[in-house]
């Protein structure tokens, strides 16, 4: 077997039939537009700056839009990520 659980569980992921998938990503994406996490701001991943520049709003997949919530670019690319992974500038 590989990394994953054949049985289908993946853990990070937002399973397609889980009920209320929806408002759980419209509420991770409120929290953060509410703890000052707006497009344009410039944040910290860890200690590389980066700006946010949009929501994830994905209900399934590696990154779904609950956990990670925030769309950032880095000098080294886009990523997803979740709130305690960044910090205001």
């Amino acid at each position: 077997m590989g990394a994953r659980d054949r049985e289908g569980t993946d853990h990070g992921k937002i399973r397609r039939d889980s009920t209320g998938r929806r408002d759980a990503i419209g509420a991770a994406v409120n929290a953060a537009i509410s703890r000052g996490f707006v497009i344009g701001r410039e944040v910290l991943v860890g200690s590389i700056p980066g700006i946010v520049v949009g929501y994830n709003i994905a209900s399934f997949g590696r990154f779904a839009g609950n956990p990670y919530p925030l769309v950032v670019r880095t000098a080294l690319g886009v990523t997803q990520c979740a709130m305690d992974e960044v910090r205001l500038v």
